[in-house]
């Protein structure tokens, strides 16, 4: 499938920024990804019938992504070569949501069209302060796997960045599928070859390893701490919540507590889909995933 690059340039709040498109005629979709991987392993990544991009492709959308500032083909932070407890998590999600923001506009100035947003995890965050803040350059928030606030944790403490290995990244996929059943994460050692590849330094590392920014997994961190960084009550767009039904981190609670409160927004729905994790998208099931995704952005229930 063709595609077009982009480059934003470095600003105050963020690295320069690396944007992906595969055009076609229909209304443009961007994804916003999550905490530890870019958007070549996540929605652009091919496990021999296409990717999640191609999907959009298929159903008439302009399908585009982007890597946040250290993640991926972006640039990155200064302070991610200096030693990692000198500086306080990097890349928390109001700078993200601005890194957002700057991709939306872009979008918006070769478009001339409102943009839907599609978000992992704890993409969710900027994604939806970026809906909050600029609600008529976007069509619809559809949040995959969201990370919700909770009560009882401790607040984050992390440092500027840290080192992720492969094995550390199989560990967390596949911990929720559950005991006995058969394996569902799909292709992992192509993935794991083209994560390492994502970092020009990882093996430079022992073991090798990915660095990435801190501010995403201290967002999260918090936001278990009872610290959502977003107000669901002023979501003012369409919104929708799309899981995997083994997911551990967005459970029917969780995804409940923001629907319910998005009491602003002209349509919430939640899609609670069989099994998936909170990985679903690199896993056999993620054409599911996909139909009921490409469902919402066409304005349907999922």
């Amino acid at each position: 499938m063709t595609q077009q690059t982009f480059r934003l340039p470095e600003t105050d709040h963020s690295p320069s920024l690396f944007i992906r498109r595969q055009p076609a005629a229909g209304a443009p979709v961007l994804y916003v990804h999550g905490a530890t991987f870019p958007s070549a392993l996540s929605v652009g990544f091919d496990f021999g019938d296409g990717s999640w991009l191609d999907d959009w492709n298929a159903r008439g959308f302009d399908a585009w992504a982007f890597d946040f500032g250290s993640f991926g083909e972006s640039g990155r932070y200064a302070a991610m070569s200096e030693p990692a407890d000198r500086h306080p998590p990097l890349g928390r999600a109001p700078d993200a949501a601005r890194q957002v923001a700057a991709v939306v506009a872009l979008i918006r100035r070769e478009t001339g069209r409102r943009v839907s947003l599609v978000a992992h995890s704890w993409g969710g965050a900027p994604a939806s302060l970026a809906t909050i803040a600029e609600p008529d350059a976007i069509d619809r928030l559809v949040l995959f796997a969201p990370i919700v606030r909770r009560s009882g944790g401790t607040p984050s403490s992390l440092p500027a960045w840290s080192d992720v290995s492969n094995e550390a990244q199989y560990a967390r996929f596949v911990e929720d599928v559950p005991e006995g059943h058969a394996p569902v994460l799909e292709g992992f050692d192509r993935w794991g070859a083209a994560y390492l590849a994502s970092d020009p330094d990882a093996g430079k590392r022992a073991p090798p390893a990915v660095r990435i920014p801190n501010g995403p997994r201290a967002d999260n961190v918090d936001t278990w701490a009872g610290r959502l960084v977003w107000d669901p009550a002023r979501i003012t767009r369409p919104i929708a919540i799309v899981r995997g039904a083994w997911d551990s981190l967005c459970r029917d609670a969780d995804a409940a507590t923001i629907l319910d409160a998005a009491t602003a927004a002209p349509s919430c729905h939640d899609a609670r889909l069989d099994g998936g994790t909170h990985l679903m998208h690199l896993e056999t099931g993620r054409h599911r995933l996909y139909e009921a995704v490409g469902r919402v952005l066409r304005g349907e229930q999922p």
